[in-house]
């Protein structure tokens, strides 16, 4: 069976694992290959270092390196070199990297500064990480530079500032009047990338940000056709329970674009594809538009990994179903 799975950071490195892990434990499904998509509009240059942070949550977290407490970063990390830059006065100091990440952001940047696309670099550093050991090949959504900014309003007018800055930064704290994606134009697919969801068996959509995640990718010219005329299931998990996001500001996200925070509006952002939804209890009675489209639900709350993939067993099941 070969999986592929469109993917954010911290949400969706933790469907992954858990994903793999029920494959891994469930007889005659542990060859099943796993493709994840990651999205790379939040990606950011900082202190001359080209910084993925999606990318390296799935290779940390996949790879077992994660700070589990935070879901972003290095376990057993120290700040030594930020903390010499600020003593220059380097900024930003707002987004936190501890030294053995920036072992991975100055390989990376020394390698794109040699001509390696970012679909070369990506597989280089996952092979670090013991990834395609596990069957998962870890894929860019593109080679292209892109990067999402916000636009906030500063009362006398507006102004773009990067989505780390207010992600990281302002907590989201500031409303947003809207997204913009630098780069997403003249973006292409990374290789691989439309092959891995028209050859699927199964799709998956796991529980990552909907809009500034998920809705990236997505927006990468031939990604939503492919899904669109893929023969495999798509499931996706709502990254919402009772309105709310489980962790991160989805819900912030959501009301940018005009989007109720609700189960059933974030699955309308993927009808014209989806198969199956997949919902929490909370939520129980979800109904979306496209009459086609079945929505299901069951607990949806990943505190462990024994429990994310449950989930993810469950995922595969509605995929089972809605092709019998």
């Amino acid at each position: 069976m070969r999986i592929t799975a469109l993917a954010g950071g911290v949400g969706g490195a933790r469907f992954v694992r858990g994903l793999r892990h029920h494959l891994d434990t469930t007889p005659g499904l542990e060859d099943t290959e796993v493709t994840v998509v990651a999205n790379t509009g939040d990606d950011i240059t900082l202190f001359g270092l080209r910084v993925s942070p999606d990318v390296d949550t799935l290779l940390y977290t996949l790879g077992g390196g994660i700070d589990e407490a935070q879901g972003w970063g290095r376990a057993d990390e120290s700040h030594r070199v930020q903390s010499e830059l600020a003593a220059y006065g380097a900024q930003p100091q707002w987004f936190a990297l501890g030294d053995r990440d920036f072992g991975t952001h100055v390989v990376r940047s020394q390698w794109l500064g040699q001509g390696l696309s970012l679909s070369e670099v990506t597989a280089r550093l996952a092979a670090r990480w013991g990834l395609p050991e596990q069957r998962i090949t870890l894929l860019p959504m593109t080679d292209t530079p892109v990067e999402t900014h916000v636009v906030v309003d500063e009362g006398d007018g507006e102004r773009a500032i990067h989505f780390q800055e207010w992600w990281v930064r302002h907590q989201a704290s500031v409303p947003a009047r809207r997204f913009v994606v630098a780069g997403l134009d003249r973006a292409a697919a990374a290789p691989g990338v439309l092959a891995a969801i028209r050859q699927a068996d199964v799709v998956l959509l796991p529980p990552s940000n909907p809009v500034v995640s998920i809705g990236i990718v997505l927006g990468v010219p031939g990604v939503r056709d492919a899904l669109r005329g893929t023969t495999a299931p798509v499931v996706g998990v709502s990254p919402l329970i009772s309105g709310r996001p489980v962790r991160g500001h989805a819900d912030a996200c959501l009301e940018a674009i005009g989007v109720p925070a609700n189960a059933a509006a974030v699955g309308g952002l993927y009808e014209d594809f989806l198969d199956a939804w997949l919902v929490d209890p909370a939520d129980a009675g979800t109904t979306l538009a496209r009459a086609r489209v079945e929505v299901f639900d069951g607990p949806l709350l990943m505190s462990d990994v024994d429990a994310t993939a449950r989930i993810a067993a469950h995922a595969l099941r509605l995929a089972s179903s809605v092709t019998a």
